[in-house]
């Protein structure tokens, strides 16, 4: 990723977007909410392990990993992030890095967390990058976890609130071919992942005992076509049964608006 890129990325973080806002927002972020402590649950150790969260924003999860008796630091590329992490309760271990050069030991972590760098990730070679250097932290026998965008969310998400055009059609056939977002149409510099890709992607990092899950579910776009309805909450519980129900269901993944991909860390894996 280039400097311009990454100039981008923080500009957009620091002045156009509230991520420390974004959990609590749309139903489908909420849904990612959820889903994602949950799955978290799932996969990681018992606590207290040592937990490496690179991109991890304002701090969300691991204030709640922390809660939860776990070792947390925090790395992100956006300073101001870094600071609401910092500031927040209880106190996060935070530092700006750039998750392409990743400012720890070896093996000094038994889980790597990169819920968001992935998809600010556009060139192979800067996403194996960041995945070799969290496969380079963590010790053997340890969990890199890894989320990414589904490549149909920006499109679903345009026809589940009404914003569905002609423009938006020849926009998601581009990116259907390629993955690469168009911050013109919304968003910033990001990358959308296919599922078979994203498992390749950990795979050659070395890792082993790749699953990738699907986190909002296929109820999501339902939750979001709702959010003024009478019912509303309503739809959004189902949405988030049929999440719980079909998380691990092959044939349905790519329908969640994100993805969250966990593998194991062997000897001598080098990424």
């Amino acid at each position: 990723m280039a400097d311009t890129s990454t100039a981008t990325i923080i500009d957009y973080y620091t002045f156009r977007y509230r991520e420390d806002q974004r959990l609590r927002s749309r139903p489908c972020n909420r849904l990612e909410w959820r889903r994602t402590c949950e799955l978290l649950d799932e996969l990681l150790p018992a606590a207290p392990a040592r937990i490496l969260d690179v991109g991890g924003a304002d701090g969300a999860y691991a204030r709640r990993l922390v809660t939860a008796g776990h070792r947390v630091r925090l790395l992100d590329l956006v300073p101001a992030h870094v600071a609401q992490a910092r500031a927040g309760q209880p106190t996060i271990d935070a530092a700006v890095a750039d998750a392409r050069a990743l400012p720890e030991p070896d093996d000094a972590y038994d889980v790597t967390l990169l819920l968001g760098p992935l998809y600010h990730l556009p060139e192979p070679a800067d996403r194996r990058t960041a995945l070799a250097e969290a496969v380079r932290v963590t010790r053997p026998g340890g969990l890199v976890v890894a989320a990414a965008i589904s490549r149909f969310a920006g499109p679903l998400h345009f026809a589940a609130t009404r914003r569905w055009s002609d423009a938006m059609a020849g926009a998601a056939r581009l990116l259907a071919a390629d993955g690469r977002n168009d911050p013109g149409i919304g968003f910033t510099v990001a990358y959308f992942h296919r599922v078979e890709e994203l498992t390749g992607e950990l795979q050659a990092a070395g890792l082993t005992r790749v699953t990738v899950h699907g986190i909002e579910g296929p109820g999501w776009t339902a939750a979001e076509a709702a959010a003024d309805a009478p019912d509303a909450d309503v739809v959004f519980d189902h949405a988030l049964a049929l999440a719980r129900v079909y998380g691990h269901e092959p044939a349905l993944l790519a329908a969640s608006a994100h993805l969250l991909a966990a593998g194991t860390v062997t000897a001598g894996t080098t990424g």
